[in-house]
């Protein structure tokens, strides 16, 4: 629920994302009455091509700013910069 309000707050404001994160919770209360089991934390999934798309996009944007850094498509595919 925190990672969701941090991504909220700034697209939308502090109110809005308190009332984002608090619809989330009811939905959730919801489903676990409805169905009468515990509560599970749902699992966050890695999107390699979304990331592949930002590291795109960064080096796209160095190259407007006059720094080229040579990069082949297949060092983007192999490389995981957003390991923990």
């Amino acid at each position: 629920m925190k990672r969701k309000y941090e991504s909220l707050v700034g697209r939308r404001g502090k109110k809005k994302a308190l009332v984002a994160v608090g619809h989330k919770i009811i939905i959730a209360a919801y489903h676990i009455i409805k169905n009468k089991e515990p509560y599970k934390e749902p699992e966050l999934h890695n999107n390699n091509r979304k990331k592949q798309k930002q590291i795109r996009n960064y080096l796209n944007r160095l190259k407007e700013l006059g720094i080229d850094i040579p990069v082949e498509q297949e060092n983007i595919e192999k490389v995981d910069f957003f390991t923990e």
